[in-house]
């Protein structure tokens, strides 16, 4: 990978290379702000890198707080939290540096300190749904993960406090003003997270290839990032110091978020049901769901089949879903849902929160209950 930094948008502004995130202050401060909230990750908060980046934000004579209330998959009460610390702190911008999740409860900080109420009144699909106006705080992202590629998504996933239900608000204005895409921020990510997170952004290139709805222009970006992700994600998990591999891996998860306004497929859904029943990390279940899924599409639409399997180079239709299942074990991810803690005993309650999971119903084959029971069987 060159040293240079490439600028593109699309629509989001994207500063996209090493040392990216080097820029962040002096735009701020061009932009007239002077008191970012930085949001990210309690694992995150104890690395040098937060203490650094605050350090930058300070040289360019920015006065930064910093919020890491974020941990696990995120929360209604971490979103709250947030916004409180955006009060309390004068703030007048928000930086989301992180993984999906951190970067998921940034964009939302800004949206409920501004205009007041409960986040979940926000979702999509609340009886009485909050409209977000055009106060909505700048927002800026910083990824250090590359997998959900939630820095260039219009949606933010938030989980019910008690009933742990993921829920989603939808917006354009939640969107990232300015994206640093830096894969010098993933270099330090465990060989299993990158595998996990890579699996994700995946994932979601192929879900949102094989979903039936019409937008050529996805279809052609979801290929593209298929591919990416096929030739770097063996390298970003065992050579992780790898920059071209780790930014190839970062392209290929914000290809993935563009591509998946699409939508997705009933892999999500399943992913979905995991995360919520079991707290499974989201790369994983996607990881765990995706074969027996596939399996089950094929039928379907073979002819995308074949176009996935060329751009892999797995040769055939049929191919494909076994090329999946080698990169998976090469990358160590080798188990089963029994092995990932899940229990038997999950399975009504699994099924049951993926077939209300949105995803689904832009699966290229229609899915019924039984469909599912058998997913999570042939998982397990």
């Amino acid at each position: 990978m060159t040293n240079a930094i490439t600028r593109f948008s699309f629509p989001t502004t994207i500063h996209f290379g090493a040392g990216a995130r080097h820029l962040a202050g002096a735009h701020l401060r061009e932009q007239g702000l002077k008191r970012p909230l930085v949001v990210t990750d309690r694992a995150l908060a104890a690395l040098p890198l937060i203490g650094d980046l605050v350090a930058e934000l300070e040289a360019a004579g920015l006065a930064a707080a910093v919020y890491d209330g974020v941990f696990g998959n995120p929360t209604a009460s971490q979103a709250m939290g947030g916004a409180a610390a955006y009060r309390a702190h004068g703030a007048d911008c928000v930086i989301g540096i992180g993984g999906g999740a951190a970067l998921d409860v940034a964009k939302v900080v800004g949206v409920v300190a501004a205009q007041g109420g409960d986040v979940m009144e926000y979702v999509w699909d609340h009886p009485q749904v909050r409209a977000i106006g055009d106060d909505v705080p700048y927002f800026i992202a910083l990824p250090t993960t590359s997998g959900t590629g939630s820095e260039v998504g219009r949606s933010s996933v938030i989980s019910e406090e008690e009933s742990h239900i993921k829920r989603v608000i939808f917006s354009p204005k939640i969107l990232a003003r300015v994206v640093y895409a830096d894969p010098e921020l993933t270099v330090g990510l465990p060989p299993a997270i990158t595998a996990a997170t890579g699996m994700d952004a995946l994932t979601h290139n192929i879900e949102s290839y094989l979903s039936p709805a019409y937008h050529p222009l996805c279809d052609g970006i979801a290929l593209e990032g298929t591919r990416i992700a096929a030739r770097a994600l063996h390298r970003a998990v065992h050579e992780p110091g790898d920059l071209q591999a780790r930014g190839d891996m970062m392209m290929a998860s914000m290809m993935g978020a563009i591509a998946f306004q699409k939508d997705l497929g009933a892999v999500h859904s399943c992913a979905h049901a995991l995360g919520t029943v079991c707290n499974l990390h989201h790369g994983l279940a996607n990881a765990l769901m995706i074969e027996p899924v596939l399996n089950f599409n094929l039928e379907a639409v073979p002819q995308k089949f074949v176009e996935l399997a060329h751009v892999v180079g797995a040769g055939s239709a049929t191919a494909f879903v076994p090329w999946l299942a080698h990169l998976k074990h090469t990358i160590g991810i080798e188990g089963s849902l029994a092995g990932a803690g899940v229990k038997r005993e999950h399975f009504d309650r699994l099924v049951e929160i993926a077939l209300a999971d949105i995803c689904h119903q832009t699966n290229p084959r229609r899915c019924e209950r039984a469909d599912f029971e058998r997913f999570f069987v042939e998982a397990y």
